[in-house]
């Protein structure tokens, strides 16, 4: 994979990515690419959460792709991310409620792992048999997992991917003895796969399969460990015992990649921050399903691959993610009216001498916060900036106009609404509602 050479002008028309960072999203570290506007990214993902949780030696808890440069961009930029398709690969996965296991990190479990024998800080490990303590130092020999896992399952999939099941003691067991072979982890991943626990507290439980994309993001203006790149998350790094301690004004430099929203899949247009020169657009964490709000703290991770369309924004400069999802994901107050709404509205509005009806499309714009309510006030604020509005009028039309839905615990959600096209187009954002909402 060719690594991009500073203030070059010649952008590739596709990029396939296949390698992994390391658990840390560092803005000086080489990019790919450059890839051109329009250009289109092919990426395997890793699965993102449990396998990178028990591997030590990554240092961000998740496992995303290496980023890619965008010809041209600069922060105060932003990139609109069409995400065109999204595959599962993995056959089979595992997932459950964790518990932290002391004395395996210093402050963080998913960023300083350390042995509880010898003390090395994100040593290698080696895996020995399966089950929780299979992860082992690989100096030491010493079991160094720095989660538990309290309520667990193994759940397999149907060949089609619409239906999981999840198994039973024997079958779970056998699943984690060939690991790989069923997680389908990629060849250049360093993670070991979560199957090895052999979790098995549910059984015969079915679920429908709606895969989505954890991560999706730009590179932040700093250093930071990949699944805290969000504000909830991000707020564990605040006077952190470990290297990659930020203050609370450092952590604006975030980019709020790491959104567990469960529409962002193959149909939605994601558009996010420049931050950085070039960008620095990554993807993984892709899940099989999760409801509303990741209530157990994880989800079923799986490997997948993933295609994204790059557009450059210039000039819009965003304080975090904005989403334009399918219709059928937007909440029930928040969908396009119909035509005969439309013209319903216009006799009962004509009927009481109201001249017109408002001309209006949906967006949803991401706030994160340490909780859910701080998470709101920053998905207010956000979008009364970006749409020129107060942050009461805001309020009004998500009420009656739209939802603030959770995206994940402990604070990420979405302030979804009807908006104004008048205030949409100053935003920037009129081309892309027509493009997905076919509104006039």
């Amino acid at each position: 994979m060719e690594e991009i050479i500073k203030n070059s002008v010649t952008g590739k028309e596709s990029i396939v990515v296949n390698t992994f960072t390391n658990g840390i999203l560092d803005p000086e570290a080489p990019m790919l690419g450059p890839l051109k506007d329009g250009g289109i990214i092919k990426a395997d993902t890793a699965p993102g959460c449990w396998g990178p949780m028990i591997t030590p030696s990554l240092k961000g808890g998740h496992e995303v792709t290496r980023p890619v440069y965008i010809e041209n961009s600069e922060p105060g930029d932003a990139v609109v991310i069409r995400i065109n398709t999204l595959e599962v690969t993995s056959v089979a996965t595992a997932s459950g409620h964790d518990s932290f296991n002391q004395g395996c990190f210093n402050g963080d479990p998913y960023v300083a792992k350390h042995c509880p024998k010898c003390n090395i800080l994100n040593p290698k490990t080696r895996e020995e048999g399966i089950g929780q303590d299979s992860v082992r130092c690989i100096h030491c020999g010493t079991p160094i997992v720095p989660f538990k896992m309290e309520h667990g399952y193994t759940v397999v999939f149907e060949k089609d991917k619409s239906i999981g099941v999840t198994m039973d003691k024997k079958q779970a067991e056998e699943i984690a003895r060939k690991s790989r072979q069923y997680s389908m982890i990629p060849e250049h991943s360093t993670q070991h796969s979560i199957l090895l626990f052999a979790p098995h507290n549910l059984v015969g439980t079915v679920s429908r399969l709606r895969p989505f994309l954890g991560q999706l993001g730009t590179m932040p203006a700093i250093k930071i460990p990949d699944s805290h790149n969000a504000g909830d998350f991000g707020t564990f790094l605040v006077g952190a015992p470990h290297q990659y301690a930020l203050t609370e004004d450092q952590l604006e430099f975030r980019t709020d990649g790491h959104m567990d929203i469960d529409i962002v899949r193959p149909g939605a247009i994601v558009v996010a921050p420049v931050k950085v020169p070039g960008g620095g657009v990554y993807v993984g964490d892709m899940h099989a399903l999760q409801g509303d709000g990741e209530i157990a703290g994880h989800t079923m991770d799986v490997a997948g691959t993933v295609e994204l369309q790059i557009q450059l924004m210039k000039g819009r400069k965003l304080e975090g993610p904005v989403i334009f999802p399918l219709v059928e994901d937007l909440p029930f107050l928040a969908k396009p009216l119909t035509e005969e709404e439309k013209t319903k509205a216009r006799a009962l509005a004509k009927q009481w001498g109201v001249n017109e009806i408002e001309n209006s499309a949906p967006i949803s714009i991401v706030g994160t916060g340490a909780n859910l309510n701080i998470a709101t006030e920053n998905g207010l604020g956000r979008a009364a900036r970006l749409l020129d509005m107060s942050i009461a009028e805001v309020r009004n039309r998500a009420t009656i106009n739209g939802a603030i839905e959770i995206g994940r615990l402990p604070g990420v959600v979405q302030v979804t609404f009807l908006a104004p096209l008048k205030n949409l187009e100053n935003a920037g954002f009129l081309d892309l509602v027509k493009e997905q909402y076919n509104v006039s």
